[in-house]
């Protein structure tokens, strides 16, 4: 599975200049490779990208999460999210699945990986849990 450059460099991006809030991917079943599919801008929400998943499709994210630990420390996490959602169909779950770990080394510095079926398998207080 191809990786298209825009992808690592648009992680760079988030990960090193905080340009972004979250970058959704997708795979194009066509040419098979990973291509971006949205961008979040960085005062867009968590909310918003959730939204921005698509309820029967599967993708991949990242998600620049910010927090404030128990010693009021301000901190921040990049989440690698696989959303499979059980309506999508079964041979885009298995070419996500395949593809995974491939494309997760290709994004170094992600720091929590996350797979969600449905919306609340990643819902903030799972977020929140895991960052800290």
């Amino acid at each position: 599975m191809a990786v298209v450059d825009e992808c690592k460099l648009k992680f760079m991006e988030l990960k090193a200049k905080r340009s972004f809030r979250f970058i959704v991917f997708k795979i194009d079943e066509k040419n098979l490779q990973i291509m971006v599919d949205r961008v979040g801008q960085p005062d867009e929400s968590y909310d918003d990208f959730t939204a921005c998943l698509p309820p029967d499709e599967c993708r991949y994210a990242v998600f620049d999460f910010d927090f404030v630990t128990d010693e009021n420390c301000q901190k921040s996490k990049i989440f690698f999210i696989a959303w499979s959602p059980d309506t999508s169909r079964v041979r885009s779950k298995m070419l996500y699945a395949s593809s995974k770990d491939r494309f997760k080394r290709e994004l170094d510095g992600i720091q929590v990986e996350l797979q969600a079926t449905d919306p609340s398998e990643m819902s903030l207080d799972i977020i929140k849990g895991r960052a800290l």
